[in-house]
């Protein structure tokens, strides 16, 4: 992993939509519901399937919670170098912290023997934890690689008593139990040339290195069976050479989700900070990649481990967290040297999969609801309702803002409890919690509804008698993302989306929309959703004309959202580059100003 965390700057907004072409509008169908699950009606949901890109992002997406594994000579080190705990950075990077000679770094291998390794328990526990896939550490930065390559001596297989290939048993092990199997991939290989630079991990890849990584990547996406998730980690690739790794993997695994961390935009989805809450806005795709213990990845002998309630709570909520903006979550063991698995991070493991069969799998198999951010904790929805995952339980009213549906009832999810009680204000739903928190470890309650929510956002511009709305730049609320060129330290904020809402008074309305001052590239092309209406135009056109006819249906239904996305965007993060003064609705073409 890296040394430092990433950390969104200021979340700078490029606001902006446009809309606009003539003739009528065009129905999407819902996407399909992903396998043990159901879709949600919000507009950051799985995206429909339809290319191989979008299958293979959808089938990811779908799998929702991956357990990260960290094992390598560092683990056999357990952060501590000639007797002394090494105290600064991450354990599996204590040959660079510790600055460990080469040649004693690699004696380390003499001595690892690895007895108590279990593929099938590793396996096992993730199956146990709940999670669908596995990432496994193939090689971290000191190049030390943990499966049989031809491509170096410098491997498990010929330095180590242990003389296995793990990769080959866990990734057996996977297939036996239905849990998907991945790759950590570290693009900075110190072994291989790299100076032991860990404060950035920035280090340019020289042309020389680049057979041996060719090498590696061939041999890891053909020796494994079907891999889930390839996940690169740090380096300065130039453009070129993160194309040309990405499609090793294209070719040889095309159904495998890479992650952002190949750089220079080049993979499926973002790759968040370590140990990153989503920021708000953040849109999918994208993976948060935590530890149990902030402090390291790999395995630590000296880290204190207490206080197991409050961790399962810390980590099912980022867990819900995560869910809640469209996220995958990817939680890391360290396993021990030995191979055993560190006792405490097993019933963390296994108290969060616990956890997840309390509440019906609502965590994973849900999509998130559309609602706006609740103060108290996270919402997921599917077709026959919500989930409110209650991070902050006080008892008395919970109020649920934004939900114009009247609930059929409301019950702890997971049981047939008798419903609570509860009211309408306004637009808000208010539940009255009873002082005890039904759950030790995360609350969640399911509103059940009739059909799809009602949703009200705060912000929500009500169109006026005569059909009539102006939608000024407050209004619209970013979709944001991070893109990357060469390196982590090259983060950019992007907005890839812009929404607002708009409620109708009279039962159905007709809309069209037009967009002033508008400012975007004349021949990017643009996809304009209301409600479940779309249209997609140029950047030219949206400065001439109004968009529509779209219907809006009445008060009764809610707010109907308006989204702005690219209609093709070249990567996930890709910035809508989109700027406008103001937009206006009107019954007519030629009604609107």
């Amino acid at each position: 992993m890296t040394h430092a965390c990433l950390r969104p700057a200021a979340m700078a907004a490029l606001l902006g939509a446009a809309l606009l072409g003539a003739g009528g509008c065009q129905r999407v169908p819902p996407a399909p519901p992903a396998a043990g699950g159901a879709t949600a009606a919000d507009a950051t949901a799985a995206p429909a399937t339809g290319t191989p890109g979008q299958t293979r992002l959808a089938r990811w997406q779908a799998l929702g919670y991956g357990m990260f594994v960290h094992w390598g000579l560092y683990s056999e080190l357990g952060g501590q170098w000639q007797g002394r705990p090494v105290t600064q950075g991450y354990s599996e990077q204590i040959q660079g912290w510790a600055q460990i000679a080469p040649a004693d770094y690699a004696a380390v291998a003499t001595r690892f023997a690895a007895p108590a390794f279990d593929a099938d328990a590793i396996c096992a526990l993730a199956r146990d934890a709940g999670a669908r896939y596995i990432v496994v550490t193939s090689k971290h930065h000191d190049g030390f690689a943990m499966f049989d390559t031809a491509s170096t001596s410098y491997n498990i297989v010929k330095r180590t008593p242990f003389g296995r290939d793990p990769l080959k048993l866990l990734s057996s092990a996977c297939r036996k139990l239905g849990v998907g199997f991945g790759v950590y991939f570290s693009l900075v290989d110190w072994h291989a040339g790299h100076e032991t630079e860990v404060q950035n991990n920035s280090n340019p890849i020289p042309a020389a290195m680049e057979p041996l990584i060719e090498q590696q990547l061939t041999e890891l996406m053909t020796n494994y069976g079907p891999i889930t998730e390839v996940w690169f980690d740090m380096a300065a690739p130039t453009a070129a050479q993160s194309r040309r790794f990405a499609a090793i993997v294209r070719r040889l695994q095309p159904d495998a989700a890479i992650n952002g961390r190949i750089w220079n935009n080049a993979g499926d989805f973002v790759t968040l900070g370590d140990n990153e809450a989503p920021p708000p806005g953040m849109q999918p795709p994208f993976e948060v990649p935590a530890s149990i213990y902030h402090a390291t990845w790999g395995y630590r002998r000296w880290q204190v481990r207490d206080d197991l309630p409050g961790k399962l709570r810390e980590l099912a909520n980022g867990l819900a967290q995560a869910r809640a903006a469209g996220g995958n979550y990817l939680l890391n063991i360290g396993p021990e040297g030995s191979g055993a698995i560190v006792p405490f991070e097993a019933d963390v493991l296994r108290g969060l999969g616990q956890w997840l069969q309390r509440q019906g799998n609502a965590a994973l198999d849900a999509r998130p609801s559309g609602l706006p951010p609740q103060p108290w904790g996270s919402t997921l929805a599917d077709a026959g309702g919500l989930y409110l995952f209650v991070h902050d339980w006080r008892g008395g009213d919970l109020v649920v803002r934004g939900l114009a549906s009247d609930p059929r009832a409301v019950r702890v999810a997971g049981s047939d409890t008798v419903p609570l009680a509860w009211r309408r204000q306004g637009d808000d739903v208010v539940i009255e919690l009873p002082a005890q928190a039904p759950d030790p470890v995360l609350p969640v309650l399911r509103v059940e509804l009739d059909g799809p929510a009602r949703i009200v956002p705060p912000g929500t511009v009500a169109l006026s008698a005569d059909g009539h709305a102006s939608l000024p730049m407050s209004v619209w609320q970013p979709g944001t993302s991070f893109a990357f060129g060469s390196g982590y330290r090259t983060q950019q904020n992007t907005t890839v989306s812009l929404q607002a809402a708009l409620r109708a008074s009279a039962p159905q309305a007709t809309a069209w929309l037009r967009f002033a001052g508008v400012q975007s590239p004349p021949q990017q092309r643009y996809r304009i959703r209301v409600g479940d209406q779309q249209r997609e135009i140029d950047g030219a056109t949206l400065r001439a004309q109004a968009i529509g006819p779209f219907v809006l249906p009445g008060a009764e239904a809610g707010a109907t959202p308006i989204r702005v996305e690219l209609a093709a965007p070249a990567y996930p993060a890709q910035d809508l580059a989109l700027r406008f003064d103001a937009a206006s609705v009107a019954p007519r073409a030629d009604a609107a100003p």
